[in-house]
């Protein structure tokens, strides 16, 4: 591996991790001496990389640090293509359009022969079989997980029966022929998961819910791990 290349790694090491990472550990990773590793360290911090910390503390990068677009691989540009085609065709007005404009700005911005690569468009997926259905705005509901506000909603089941649920929405799932709000339901003082063509009515509110939605998310798999479990357990 050249040092060039250790360098864009050791960047894209660091952004995976939110705490401190020590020196020892970095060194392992990237099978370097940690002498070595203190001489990478201060090589991109000379070139304007926000990393903090020290030898013997550990190090950081500073949250919202992005990488040249150049650093894209051909392969990871080739995902991204066909990531965002999968998106513009198989989910809601507002998502199709944010993902062929977020593309439209990757390729503005990209080295001559990788633009090639997403004007091309040699990767594609095929027809989706259909567009999951919604009575409700899906950007909506996407704005209130981002804000992490209480939605109030009419939601019927899959025995046709109507009831009214406060929720704490905190992520959504996409399936080939439908879409999932996961949310904390008040009602059931459980975690539920709400089919989009199944509900009737939505009220946004202003408030927070008072639970950070890492957290919701973090409880959630726990949950589903847990009944995973016992599932495998019985068989």
């Amino acid at each position: 591996m050249s040092r060039s290349t250790r360098l864009l790694d050791l960047l894209q090491c660091l952004r995976g991790y939110r705490h401190p990472v020590s020196a020892r550990k970095l060194a392992e990773t990237f099978g370097v001496s940690q002498r070595t590793l203190y001489r990478d360290i201060a090589s991109l911090m000379a070139m304007g990389a926000p990393i903090q910390g020290e030898a013997g503390l550990g190090y950081v990068l500073e949250p919202g640090f992005l990488l040249p677009p150049l650093m894209f691989t051909c392969e990871e540009i080739e995902a991204l293509v066909l990531g965002a085609d999968y998106v513009a065709s198989r989910t809601d007005h507002a998502l199709s359009q944010a993902a062929q404009s977020a593309l439209t700005r990757i390729a503005a911005i990209l080295p001559e022969e990788l633009r090639r690569g997403v004007e091309c468009g040699a990767l594609m997926t095929g027809p989706p079989a259909s567009r999951p259905s919604s009575l409700v705005d899906p950007s909506a509901l996407r704005q209130a997980i981002r804000d992490q506000t209480v939605i109030i909603l009419e939601y019927r089941d899959a025995r046709g029966q109507t009831t009214q649920r406060e929720i704490w929405p905190f992520a959504m799932a996409y399936f080939e022929t439908v879409q999932i709000l996961v949310a904390w339901c008040c009602m059931r003082a459980e975690y539920r998961h709400f089919r989009l063509d199944r509900i009737g009515a939505v009220t946004l509110t202003t408030r927070r819910y008072t639970r950070r939605k890492e957290i919701l998310m973090k409880e959630w798999h726990e949950v589903r791990l847990a009944e995973a479990t016992r599932d495998t357990d019985r068989n």
